[in-house]
């Protein structure tokens, strides 16, 4: 965690001292009005705010389902073959490619057609028919969906995704039905002023650029950051007053987009609600068992209640049950004996050795000499015949 972002959590854990540290578990939201002060009202924490947040499936399920508004797109199927060319063939000391055929004019003999070729054809032609969309499973997409919204109740999530909301109350942020049948712009804006959203859609407005690429060329002139998002119920006045503010959005409680709640597969969408689509989210999405709006839909329950590990295996509850740490004590190694001349280091590898070497020493004494004894005669006689050859004169026998 950056420091800046450390800081942030922990001004928000201060701010949220007098109710909770954390806004899964709070069971009641304030209500604000269009003047941003409380009403005195309040609503029930909808089930789905605490759905595991997991940007893995967040970020998989965004990066193909952005791809289902792609138009298709193809060069020309005669592009680079609209010309006459023919090749040479073999013999004349020129690659094969084909050659623009005629004369009079230096574009005669250039090669034609390849993709290597000046005014050729490029490599792998591309077609339409290439598969642009892609089909998701339904329960991922809600998976998304839940996560994306119950992360949007994490202020160090929305303050990691950029969002500026040092000066909002709460979070998650719900504002009286009222302010659906607010139509003039600038009602608008004193709204979100009130609200403490300035900073983010002065961030937003502040932030519009022009688009680096051809893409200025192409509808997409001017690229900005994304600001808050403001879900309502049905309002038909509200979008023509949001409608035309840099960064600001505006989405049906029935129709929640995870492009919208996850801008870039990121979670964190700073996200203004109004009351009744904030009482409508039960229906929705349910609470422990299945909603009343889904199909046999019953929300993701987290895998752990407490997903701080560390903070479990150091509990007192475990730590008085557990068996106490051991010391690491590593004992020096001795040198690497031989096992060719260490009899101890032999039959630690190969114990049948000692039966071997038995056998070896059992044979061994068994084992006739391969020359008998002479006797002493024999011996003595061989010495004579030695000394007397040794002389000069004829040897007799």
């Amino acid at each position: 965690v950056s420091p800046r972002l450390g800081d942030e959590i922990g001004y928000w854990k201060a701010k949220r001292a007098a109710t909770d540290t954390m806004a899964e578990t709070r069971p009641l939201v304030t209500v604000y009005g269009a003047d941003g002060a409380a009403t005195g009202a309040s609503v029930p924490l909808p089930g789905v705010f605490a759905a595991p947040i997991r940007p893995d499936v967040v970020r998989s399920v965004h990066t193909n389902i952005a791809k289902n508004a792609r138009q298709a797109y193809a060069v020309m199927m005669k592009a680079g073959h609209q010309t006459s060319a023919e090749s040479w063939g073999t013999g004349r000391a020129v690659s094969r490619i084909p050659r623009v055929q005629g004369g009079g004019t230096q574009r005669s003999g250039q090669g034609a057609f390849g993709n290597m070729c000046r005014s050729g054809r490029m490599f792998a032609p591309t077609k339409v028919w290439r598969k642009w969309h892609r089909k998701v499973n339904l329960n991922e997409r809600r998976y998304a969906v839940a996560s994306a919204i119950a992360a949007s109740a994490c202020p160090p999530l929305v303050m990691a995704r950029g969002h500026r909301i040092d000066e909002v109350p709460e979070l998650p942020l719900v504002v009286d039905s009222s302010v659906d049948s607010l139509a003039k712009t600038k009602d608008a804006v004193k709204l979100l002023a009130a609200l403490g959203a300035q900073a983010d859609t002065d961030k937003c407005a502040d932030s519009k650029k022009l688009r680096a690429g051809k893409g200025k060329m192409r509808n997409r002139r001017y690229v900005g950051r994304k600001g808050p998002l403001l879900v309502h119920a049905g309002a038909e006045q509200l979008p023509r007053a949001m409608r035309n503010l840099p960064g600001v959005d505006l989405c049906h409680v029935d129709r929640l987009n995870l492009l919208l709640l996850a801008p870039g597969g990121h979670c964190g969408r700073f996200v203004v609600w109004t009351s009744d689509a904030f009482a409508k989210l039960d229906a929705i999405y349910g609470t422990a068992g299945s909603a009343a709006l889904k199909k046999d839909y019953v929300l993701p329950r987290a895998c752990m209640e407490n997903a701080d590990l560390a903070r479990l295996i150091n509990s007192d509850e475990i730590q008085s049950v557990v068996r106490a740490a051991e010391e690491d004590t590593q004992r020096p190694k001795a040198p690497k004996k031989n096992p060719l001349k260490n009899l101890e280091a032999m039959l630690a590898l190969n114990p049948y050795q000692q039966v071997v070497r038995d056998n070896e020493m059992k044979a061994q004494k068994t084992k006739k000499p391969k020359y008998a004894k002479q006797d002493k005669a024999r011996r003595a006689a061989s010495t004579a015949f030695y000394n007397a050859a040794r002389l000069e004169g004829e040897v007799t026998l």
